[in-house]
């Protein structure tokens, strides 16, 4: 599976490429974010439920086998339709010093704008609000066991609860932590209190924030306003996410065809060549334990 900006490198259309590299700049998450190209519209992939359930998995000698196989349970996730129209004027474009840099920097600020859409899905997408958006990871792991709740009324940040978010998902570690930029001040916070670092190096030999050795991403869309939900009530609250990436492991994104821009053409109603960014995308958690969310975390 590739990344959205490594699979536009794999095209010799450099327009294309341009606007993925935008859409990453401006969401971290896409960065990190494996996707899985359909032939079909729905991504449909099998979970185990139960491992089966014998009497005994013990035996003597001469004793009868009994067979439990494990138990599948199958799900589904639909691809979404997410995009924008960009219009370019012709009187702009005639006279411009350099049409295809107008043309290119009109769709780059569409792009940006689509991109936004998609980042802000990933975490509070809910098609229940937003008819035709596909769910976020608020909303797949909803009150299941993935949720550790900070607070009844909200609470603090600690060290212990990030370590009690970190332990829901396994096995191993979550690739990354996603949180908001107050919460990560809270953090760092935290660990100077300790005495401790907060610093790592990645592959490339950039300073990155970490915590236990996993990466830290700032994620705009997740808001210090979240309210009243099932479990709590308050006002002026976080989440933290706690996150695996790749397929039959953890969150992965869902796409046929990729991201594309086609020119519509001439607008019968104005002076305008009109560009259209489409991608036909979705997420999906295809590990039930691949992710866990930390909620009614406050400012204090």
């Amino acid at each position: 599976m590739l990344t959205l900006v490594q699979a536009a490198l794999l095209t010799n259309d450099v327009f294309v490429q341009g606007v993925a590299q935008a859409i990453v700049t401006e969401c971290p998450l896409l960065d990190k974010l494996p996707f899985v190209d359909l032939n079909g519209s729905q991504l449909v992939w099998n979970e185990e439920s139960g491992l089966g359930s014998p009497t005994t998995y013990w035996y003597a000698v001469g004793d009868t086998w009994q067979e439990a196989a494990f138990t599948p349970a199958q799900k589904t996730v639909a691809l979404k339709i997410l995009g924008g129209d960009a219009d370019v004027d012709e009187f702009l474009a005639q006279t411009y010093r350099n049409p295809n840099d107008l043309t290119a920097t009109t769709i780059v600020e569409k792009a940006k704008a689509v991109g936004y859409q998609f980042n802000q899905a990933i975490i509070n997408g809910d098609s229940a609000v937003v008819t035709n958006q596909f769910d976020g990871l608020k909303k797949i792991l909803g009150t299941s066991g993935q949720r550790l709740i900070a607070g009844a009324t909200g609470a603090t940040l600690t060290l212990d609860m990030l370590d009690q978010l970190i332990d829901l998902v396994k096995p191993g570690k979550p690739d990354v932590l996603v949180m908001s930029r107050r919460s990560r001040r809270k953090l760092k916070f935290l660990w100077r209190a300790a005495g401790s670092s907060y610093e790592m190096m990645d592959a490339f030999g950039q300073r990155v924030f970490a915590y236990d050795g996993i990466p830290i991403l700032v994620d705009d869309n997740i808001v210090d306003t979240e309210g009243n939900e099932t479990g709590i009530t308050g006002t002026l609250l976080s989440s933290i996410y706690a996150v695996q990436f790749g397929m039959k492991r953890g969150l992965v994104g869902v796409t046929n065809g990729g991201l594309t821009v086609e020119k519509v053409g001439q607008l019968e109603t104005k002076n305008a060549n009109r560009y259209r960014i489409k991608w036909y995308s979705a997420v999906a958690l295809t590990r039930s334990i691949g992710a866990a969310r930390l909620a009614g975390v406050n400012g204090s």
